[in-house]
């Protein structure tokens, strides 16, 4: 199959909601429990390994960034939520920003819900889902890391999420992944042409 193109260049951090950038461009957001895979997934989307930060340590990403590609969409990485190894403070202030985005941004036309494959689906993973469908914002639940996973795990844990989401009017699909391997790439980048050309998104 041949490689999909994308290309993405760093527009800025934002640590407020006063500092996200004035676009006119559809943005699609990723999202998920620190240390899910979420910089590292972003990264092979793009093919650059220097475009979001990486780290063995949770909590590194303490802003949201905003990424211009050239397929007409803005990738925007959000702070993980969970177990982060910060301050009961800083949490506080992370879950704040995000919420501030995910909820208000009219730009933000896809949130991307990173789930580690390896584990049931956390608290704040389910209270995220169900808020982003109670606020009718579209979501897509990314299933990462599947890569250490065996064939029939990774195909239980697929259907064991779209399970959990099939009554969800909100919910976009669900896409499997490993950003070591290269799964699901094109599929993600192939929805997020979809988004893009969406002429009318539903409450946003």
């Amino acid at each position: 199959m041949a490689e999909v193109h994308l290309q993405a260049t760093f527009i800025k951090g934002a640590s407020k909601p006063e500092h996200f950038p004035e676009s006119k461009v559809p943005e699609i957001a990723m999202i998920g429990r620190s240390n899910v895979g979420k910089s590292s997934l972003i990264n092979a989307i793009v093919r650059n390994n220097a475009m979001a930060k990486v780290s063995n340590t949770p909590g590194k990403t303490r802003e949201i960034n905003f990424f211009a590609t050239d397929i007409g969409i803005v990738l925007v990485d959000l702070p993980g939520y969970g177990y982060a190894s910060v301050s009961k403070a800083q949490r506080q202030q992370f879950a704040a920003l995000n919420k501030a985005y995910l909820f208000e941004r009219r730009q933000c036309k896809l949130v991307c819900v990173l789930l580690d494959g390896r584990i049931d689906p956390q608290a704040h993973d389910l209270s995220l889902i169900e808020e982003l469908e109670l606020a009718q914002r579209r979501f897509l639940c990314v299933i990462t890391k599947t890569d250490k996973l065996s064939k029939t795990e990774a195909a239980e844990r697929l259907e064991q999420i779209r399970d959990l989401v099939k009554d969800c009017a909100y919910a976009f699909d669900v896409v499997s992944t490993s950003a070591k391997e290269g799964e699901g790439r094109t599929q993600l980048i192939g929805i997020m042409k979809k988004v893009r050309d969406l002429q009318e998104t539903p409450s946003l």
